[in-house]
């Protein structure tokens, strides 16, 4: 087949599925791990953020190692498809590692956590490195590689969906601690109620399904500052012991009303459930997938000019910038909802019902984005989506805990602009690999989309930093529901218009990208030639 004809729908989607598989995982990371640490785990938000930030120094080095060695990799299934094979089940096995919360003590937890996280950034570039470089050379045509994009996008919005809407629900279920729940009228809207467990459990988070109701223990021995009201109380429950509180706020509370959840369980469980999916979809990304470029004949090997090519490369410098700044927009926004739903809105798997909103915005901007790209062109294009998308998430600092369609609306409408990021990033990562080959006569295609990776995993670092360090400001303790009240002004902030901001500096920098669509039309026609002849 030639490199320049129509891929099939059925190996895009086969493509596809490898990026819905990365996102199980990336998403998973980006949404629920700092919640995790923090509340189930036990780390402070300011060692939470220090732990992302410093993993991700190694992430530069890593990512180019991992280009440069998919460029060098040769097998019977090509140099990019054999690494997704090699890296499905330990980028699994490391997800679930990663969700597991053994007990070590203070010092052994946070060691325990930089291992498995560096760790996982470390397989999580061994996978996503080749990936990213086999779009590129699946096909030469830069349209049909922005449909392949779309494709890409749209399975991996589905294995956001999958893992942000699916796993508090997984995290109930297997949390479930089979609880004795006793409910005693006081008033109209004041209840005493008494729990207890038939057996040990470490962290269990008791609250009211719609987390309304103010939860107090009903202990005379404690301080109105111990005993702060508090929507729903986590502890340590004994086996067989009964724990009491008094519940303010709702009106005919129930048994069925009253939800208790063993977090560490039910995270651990629900995450290697999903890391087993994750295997099964990066397999079928291997069996489906077909690599039709490789470099120029005469090209030799020379790693040197590969980076004297890099360095001099243009739209490639523009992009590993862009690529950076819209991914600590986007994992601003991915690390903070949890945390925005459970404790400002108070209603922690509404937050669920939020993604899923939110994902199936992000499938709609992925499909929209060829179309859309060849109306605009693909900078005009970027730069509008990063705009729009930023100036509406800024509107989220209005809202109440009470406007829920607004929060709705407005996370829709700024999502379905900021789809459009990767889906183009990652299409016109391939341009650059053609604008190297059409201007040096040698492509470096690994290395080139090794900025893909990097951009990702350190933009994840800076975006939990800065969540880390604004919440530490306020003095955030997730197992301190007192202290969580005083973050509420942090939380919005983050939410709304500090990812916001950076969505302005990196519109302006994508005026400097080179490459506009007339440029691209005959950087694909010299190439096309050049093959002919070869």
């Amino acid at each position: 087949m030639s490199s320049f004809e129509k891929i099939s729908v059925k190996e895009k989607i086969g493509y596809a599925l490898g990026d819905g598989a990365a996102n199980i995982a990336w998403r998973g990371v980006a949404t629920f791990l700092f919640i995790f640490y923090t509340d189930v785990f036990g780390l402070s938000p300011v060692t939470v953020g220090v732990l992302m930030l410093v993993a991700r120094f190694s992430d530069g080095i890593s990512d180019v190692l991992m280009g440069i060695i998919g460029d060098r990799t040769k097998s019977k299934y090509g140099k990019f498809r054999p690494w997704i094979l090699w890296t499905a089940i330990p980028l699994a096995a490391i997800l679930s590692l990663l969700f597991t919360s053994p007990d070590l003590g203070a010092s052994g937890k946070i060691v325990y956590a930089y291992i498995t996280y560096i760790f996982f950034t470390l397989i999580y570039t061994a996978n996503n490195v080749p990936y990213g470089a086999l779009m590129a050379v699946m096909t030469g045509d830069d349209k049909e590689r922005t449909s392949l994009g779309s494709y890409r996008m749209v399975g991996a919005f589905g294995g956001g969906m999958l893992v942000q809407g699916a796993l508090l629900f997984l995290v109930a279920y297997f949390g479930n601690v089979n609880p004795s729940v006793e409910v005693d009228k006081l008033d109209d809207e004041q209840y005493r109620v008494v729990v207890s467990a038939p057996s040990y459990v470490e962290n269990v988070n008791i609250k009211t399904d719609d987390g309304i109701a103010m939860f107090t223990w009903d202990d005379s021995a404690l301080t109105s500052d111990e005993n702060s009201p508090t929507h729903g109380k986590s502890f340590t429950m004994e086996a067989d012991k009964e724990y009491a509180f008094i519940v303010d706020g709702e009106k005919d509370l129930s048994q069925n009303k009253i939800t208790i959840i063993d977090q560490k369980k039910g995270y651990s469980n629900s995450m290697y459930l999903m890391s087993i999916f994750l295997a099964i979809l990066m397999f079928l990304t291997f069996y489906t997938t077909k690599e039709r470029i490789q470099p120029p004949k005469a090209q030799k090997n020379n790693l040197k000019q590969d980076f004297k090519d890099l360095i001099a490369n243009k739209p490639w410098l523009v992009l590993l910038v862009i690529g950076l700044l819209f991914n600590v927009y986007n994992s601003i926004k991915q690390g903070i909802v949890i945390i925005y739903f459970t404790h400002y809105l108070n209603n922690q798997l509404l937050g669920a019902s939020f993604l899923i909103g939110l994902m199936i915005a992000s499938v709609i901007g992925a499909m929209a984005t060829s179309p859309l790209g060849r109306r605009f062109g693909k900078r005009n294009l970027f730069i509008y989506a990063l705009l729009f998308s930023g100036g509406v998430n800024a509107l989220l600092m209005f809202c109440g805990p009470e406007d829920i369609g607004a929060i709705f609306t407005i996370g829709i409408i700024s999502e379905f602009a900021a789809a459009i990021f990767p889906t183009l990033f990652f299409a016109m990562l391939g341009d650059a690999a053609d604008y190297s080959e059409f201007k040096n006569g040698r492509r470096a295609t690994g290395l080139i989309f090794s900025a893909g990776s990097f951009a990702t995993k350190f933009g994840g670092g800076i975006a939990g930093a800065i969540i880390g360090m604004i919440l530490g400001a306020f003095h955030y303790n997730g197992q301190d529901a007192s202290s969580i009240e005083g973050a509420i002004p942090g939380i919005i902030m983050l939410m709304s218009w500090v990812p916001a901001i950076i969505t302005v500096v990196a519109a302006g920098l994508m005026f400097l990208y080179p490459l506009t669509q007339k440029k691209l039309d005959e950087i694909t026609l010299t190439l096309k030639n050049r093959r002919l002849q070869e």
